[in-house]
């Protein structure tokens, strides 16, 4: 009989170790340290290791095809523009989100549109057939040619699979597979991970593009060892809340394009739509000017995305007043406070300050320093802005604001939305007036307080 080599792995680093132990060395997490089966190690086995290396052939970097990528689209510009410019055939594609947050109900609209032009196989573990074919059927979905399979064991999906020879394939979820060489339950970190490698290498071989979903934590994590991000060939996760009918998907890795892509979509009874223009959707401000409400410019992925900033400055009866943030890092905004406090002269130690992106946009580039900082004196001094302004820029810890990337096509995008003046870092000065808009470039954070 053939001996079984066994391994304890971290789930949280997929660090390795010769026995168990109850904190992981490498990242110091407590009792996450498990054991997984490495399989056997039988001669014929290795037989087949060295058969597979003597196939292999050492070839010069010159010598490699540069042939174009063939992607193909998946029918949605927004999923695309996410991936990359389109579904690589081959690859091995993760999206995560949250319950409820319409992952399942995006790649049933992608995979009954795509499989109108052939080869789409939907594998389902969590959900019957039937569920499947409601929810299909409820969002008045093309069904006479997408293929379903029911099924959780991998060998026998791969097989299947092959025989029918789609181009796209979906996994519904990586989490409920299991092989059956592992003796660990489906969902532990033995299954995910050896689950999610081999059809990877199914999706290299036979030039299937895989699209799996896998859930996640309390925390907002991928669920599962951390060697499963990089194994796949793009990540992905889907965000938005129970109450916000507008979901965003971020591109967290991506062999193949950009990161930090950003796709936008509406969830409505007819499933989830695509957000043309995300900068409209996050700017439905009332006529009136309000203080504490400022727009700023962001860059996500390849473009810009307007998005409100709200500042709210109250006194605190408390001994240690609240910093509160939504959408942004709350380290960052006591920084800037101390920033405005020893530069500026104002001084918020006994305020209560709050900070909300509207539209549960995170920001997580240093252009909304400057737009931050004067919502808040906004709120502080009661004194509104006006509607037609946008802001951005970094600030530095000695007053100083600096230049962000993209200058130039932020002014454009606010330009194109009806903004009449901009107070902008000096070194983002446009080199041509852009019409219709005044641009005031500052250096310090006393001029940008005075301009406005």
């Amino acid at each position: 009989m053939a001996k079984v080599k066994t391994a304890y792995v971290c789930s949280d680093c997929g660090a390795d170790f010769v026995r168990w132990q109850g904190q992981c060395t490498e990242c110091g997490a407590w009792n996450t340290v498990s054991e997984v089966r490495l399989g056997s190690n039988s001669k014929s086995s290795r037989l087949e290791g060295y058969a597979g290396a003597a196939v292999a052939k050492v070839m010069r970097l010159d010598e490699v095809d540069l042939q174009d990528v063939p992607r193909f689209s998946s029918g949605f510009a927004e999923f695309d523009r996410v991936l990359g410019g389109g579904i690589v055939p081959g690859s091995a594609i993760l999206i995560g989100g949250h319950p409820g947050a319409g992952k399942s109900t995006l790649l049933l609209q992608i995979m009954c549109g795509l499989a109108q032009q052939g080869g789409a196989l939907y594998v389902t573990g969590e959900e019957s057939l039937q569920q499947v074919a409601m929810r299909a059927q409820r969002l008045g979905l093309p069904t006479n040619a997408l293929k379903m399979l029911a099924e959780t064991n991998v060998e026998t999906i791969c097989h299947l699979a092959q025989q029918e020879k789609p181009r796209i394939m979906v996994i519904d979820s990586i989490q409920v597979m299991h092989l059956a060489d592992i003796q660990s339950a489906p969902g532990s970190v033995s299954q995910v991970r050896e689950s999610a490698a081999f059809l990877t290498r199914f999706a290299k071989q036979h030039h299937i593009a895989i699209i799996m979903v896998g859930h996640v934590t309390k925390d907002g994590s991928l669920a599962g060892p951390k060697v499963l991000e990089h194994c796949i060939d793009c990540s992905v996760m889907l965000d938005g809340d129970s109450d916000n009918r507008y979901r965003t998907l971020r591109g967290h890795k991506n062999r193949f394009g950009p990161v930090n892509e950003l796709g936008v979509f509406a969830m409505t009874g007819q499933g989830m739509k695509e957000v043309k223009n995300p900068s409209a959707i996050f700017l439905t401000r009332g006529k009136e000017d309000q203080s504490g409400s400022i727009v700023m410019v962001l860059w996500e992925g390849t473009r810009p995305l307007l998005v409100e900033i709200q500042g709210l400055v109250d006194y605190s009866p408390l001994n240690n007043p609240r910093r509160v943030t939504l959408g942004m890092e709350q380290n960052r905004i006591s920084m800037l406070l101390a920033v405005m406090h020893r530069h500026a002269g104002i001084q918020m130690a006994d305020q209560d300050v709050f900070v909300n992106v509207v539209g549960g946009v995170k920001v997580n580039e240093t252009s909304a320093d400057l737009a931050t900082l004067l919502a808040l004196v906004s709120s502080f001094r009661d004194k509104p802005l006006p509607n037609d302004l946008v802001v951005f820029g970094e600030v530095g810890l000695a007053g100083e604001i600096r230049p962000v990337p993209s200058g130039q096509e932020r002014l454009k995008e606010a330009a194109k939305h009806g903004f009449k003046r901009a107070i902008v870092p000096i070194a983002n000065s446009p080199k041509e007036p852009i019409a219709g808009m005044e641009v005031i470039s500052v250096a310090k954070l006393a001029e940008a307080l005075e301009a406005i």
